[in-house]
């Protein structure tokens, strides 16, 4: 009989990051590890570094996106909407409130 082994690096924790999937012990989101990849093209190894985790945290990461890419990706896009709500609205530069 086969055995399946689990990862246990990725938690969802209802009150990090409103439950979205993190790298366990962390507060880094799987989603901001999906879109180093494939939005700023980052390899494995880079993100890492960039991050300060190790390399099966990110391909742990990775793979968790790849198995949950299609909600993953919605909440992506449920995110850019609101930044760039936000953005039109001037909500949250910093140089409007200097003086």
């Amino acid at each position: 009989m086969a055995t399946i082994h689990s990862i246990n690096l990725i938690s969802s924790d209802p009150k990090i990051r409103g439950g979205r999937p993190c790298i366990a012990g962390t507060g880094l989101r799987v989603m901001d590890v999906a879109l180093a990849k494939i939005a700023h093209g980052q390899d494995a190894e880079g993100i890492a570094q960039w991050y300060d985790l190790t390399l099966p945290q990110v391909y742990a990461a990775l793979a968790y996106y790849y198995e949950h890419k299609k909600e993953i990706d919605s909440d992506i896009r449920v995110q850019m909407k609101i930044a760039r709500e936000m953005k039109e609205k001037n909500i949250g530069k910093r140089h409007s409130l200097l003086p």
